[in-house]
């Protein structure tokens, strides 16, 4: 904690400050001043002022809490203020977008999900920012205070300055200024985070890693990348976050690449090349489960869990390919837990053990004897990520200051 007479950066201290207690009161609520005094490590008179602010704010309010055996006068505690701030969460995948309006507790207000065409002619942005006015105004009847827009998507992005180099799927894309844009349209903040970053920061927050202080988060669907959490902080959060195993090259002579490079782990192990590789493969094995019915992941991941020996083979080399690069990532960042996001969890049973396996043969056995190998809580289909951006930056003092300030 930034102590109170720390000379210089004011601003800055008040910021974290704030944002500190804020996240004390979101997680532990209600609390008494007294103990925020002392798990925020400042002194009473600033918690005084940091309250006030809040409270006249309205993002806290004060309620009476009883202390466990206590027979006296109920103590004045705190708890956080939601239901009249509220910002859209957004995602934007292959085909589609999904917005959302949710409470700054990140309960969802009223959500929808629109097909976005990747081969229309007008231009992405010129899509989105139109997306977003019309959904203002279908809903217009629930929306509280407007404070922030939160957009998830995959490409290459600069999280800082809000510019989307590239993406997937979206060939158009390239260096669309999506976060000025939609400041200077709606007036609000915008936070833009790759979409495989913020799930990892979603189940940091609010998931399977909530506690923890160092996680590796691997997502394998229709693309492949990961999410480092070291000392309890997405690595890179301001910049570019993403972990690009993705575009880590795995066979010199393989497939090219949007990225532009070959035979990148995306281009054997995402969804689509999967499949590709399963549709090839039943072929030579005509005695597959995998020939009854269309072939899915869903398909594939049943054929494996009923014993299918192709769909096994399929899913535990996706497993060694992931694993391989893991144990990499295990020797350098020591994590508690390997968590994987993947449509393909469904064949865990399968697809874990080969993760585990390569990460004992290959890591460290002083980093690997301990770690293990989970699911995500959530999946990557929901706007859940983009709370994560808004909880985060409230904790980081960064919004609460500018709704502190009007």
């Amino acid at each position: 904690m930034v102590s109170d007479s720390q000379p210089g950066h004011i601003d800055q201290i008040k910021q974290t400050n704030a944002g500190a207690v804020y996240r004390l009161i979101d997680q532990l609520g209600p609390v008494s001043r007294i103990d925020l005094s002392r798990l925020a490590q400042l002194a009473p008179a600033s918690i005084t002022k940091i309250v006030r602010e809040m409270l006249e704010a309205h993002l806290v309010q004060e309620t009476e809490i009883q202390e466990p055996g206590s027979r006296g006068r109920p103590a004045v505690g705190l708890m956080v203020e939601t239901d009249a701030w509220h910002y859209l969460s957004l995602r934007i995948n292959r085909g589609t977008i999904q917005l959302a309006l949710r409470d700054l507790s990140s309960k969802s207000v009223v959500e929808e999900e629109l097909e976005l065409p990747l081969d229309d002619p007008q231009p992405l942005l010129t899509r989105i920012v139109t997306h977003i006015d019309q959904f203002f105004i279908r809903h217009q009847h629930k929306l509280e205070r407007l404070t922030a827009i939160a957009i998830t998507l995959p490409g290459i992005i600069d999280t800082e300055n809000g510019i989307v180099h590239r993406m997937p799927f979206y060939l158009d894309v390239k260096e669309m200024p999506l976060g000025e844009t939609l400041e200077n349209h709606t007036g609000v903040p915008v936070y833009i985070q790759h979409d495989i970053s913020a799930w990892t920061m979603a189940e940091l927050l609010f998931g399977a890693s909530r506690g923890a202080r160092d996680v590796i988060q691997v997502v394998i669907d229709h693309n492949v990348g990961a999410g480092v959490i070291t000392d309890g902080r997405l690595l890179h959060a301001g910049s570019s976050s993403l972990v690009e195993i993705g575009h880590t090259q795995v066979d010199p002579w393989g497939k090219r690449c949007y990225c532009g490079n070959h035979g990148c782990l995306e281009t054997i192990a995402s969804v689509e090349s999967v499949l590709e590789l399963a549709q090839m493969r039943m072929s030579q094995s005509m005695s597959s489960r995998l020939h009854e019915q269309p072939l899915t992941v869903t398909s594939l991941c049943q054929a494996a869990q009923q014993g299918d020996l192709l769909a096994k083979d399929i899913i535990s080399g996706v497993g060694t390919h992931i694993g391989r690069i893991i144990a990499i990532m295990v020797n350098l960042f020591n994590p508690q837990k390997i968590l994987i996001g993947s449509p393909f969890n469904e064949a865990s049973e399968t697809l874990f053990p080969a993760i585990a396996d390569c990460i004992r043969q290959q890591a460290l056995p002083a980093y690997s004897k301990h770690v293990t190998v989970e699911s995500t809580q959530f999946s990557n289909q929901g706007t859940m990520a983009g709370a994560a951006l808004v909880k985060d930056a409230m904790y980081n003092g960064s919004l609460l200051i500018r709704l502190l300030q009007g």
